[in-house]
């Protein structure tokens, strides 16, 4: 019992508390993520630089639209839907948010069962994220075609400011993208946790430690982002 509690504590070293603890700990020659394995660290990482991405294509957006002369285009307008000869403002885009962000309620679900290695429970929110990821894409890709339809193009629009075509498919169409990897990610993932390979260990990509579902709180991480991200959009592109 004593050897099983010394092996514990190497593996996972006691922290200082305090700000003590935080010189020591990013002063010392180890890696900062005590407590983290690489897998969640690279992680971290990878949403930190892709947050400065997004952040510049906003900022890119914002400074177009502020320095341009010409009116920009009316978004209750331009994304509104034509039902009955009635037009709904946003209807759609507001659709594409509630799906997306009840996602990110699934991905919680599949992240608490990967913790009680509930495969089957696992699998099913997984499959239901991907289920709501893959329908937020669909609805991007009518938005698009419709727009296409009406003359939207990255160097002009019939309605005003020509930034607004570019601003429009490059922001929603690098957010697409990330929607559209992740999808595809979790399907990886959800076979993996039918087949078992968390349980055993088994090599491959998007392996973890045996009887541990990190991947799962991994893909939650990012899944996570991307609906944050689009938060964001939402409020900039399609609010403002």
């Amino acid at each position: 019992m004593a050897q099983s509690t010394d092996q514990s504590t190497a593996a996972h070293p006691q922290l200082k508390p305090g700000w003590d603890g935080i010189v020591a700990d990013w002063s010392s020659d180890q890696r900062s993520f005590k407590t983290a394995s690489w897998h969640k660290a690279m992680m971290w990482i990878f949403l930190l630089s892709d947050t400065f991405v997004f952040g510049t294509f906003l900022l890119s957006y914002m400074t177009a639209r502020m320095s341009t002369a010409i009116p920009w285009p009316n978004a209750s307008e331009v994304f509104a839907l034509h039902i009955a000869g009635i037009n709904f403002p946003l209807l759609l885009i507001a659709i594409m948010t509630f799906v997306l962000i009840s996602s990110s309620g699934t991905m919680v679900l599949a992240v608490n069962y990967g913790y009680r290695k509930n495969r089957v429970m696992t699998v099913v929110f997984l499959l239901v994220t991907a289920f709501l990821g893959a329908t937020f894409v669909g609805m991007q890709a009518f938005e698009w075609t419709k727009l296409i339809s009406e003359g939207v193009r990255p160097w002009g629009n019939p309605w005003g400011a020509s930034q607004f075509g570019a601003s429009f498919f490059m922001i929603t169409g690098f957010h697409g993208t990330h929607v559209t990897l992740g999808v595809i990610f979790l399907l990886i993932v959800a076979r993996k946790v039918w087949r078992g390979d968390y349980d055993v260990g088994r090599r491959g990509f998007f392996t973890s430690r045996r009887g541990q579902y990190e991947s799962v709180e991994v893909m939650g991480l990012y899944w996570h982002f991307v609906d944050l991200v689009w938060v964001f959009i939402f409020a900039f592109f399609y609010l403002w």
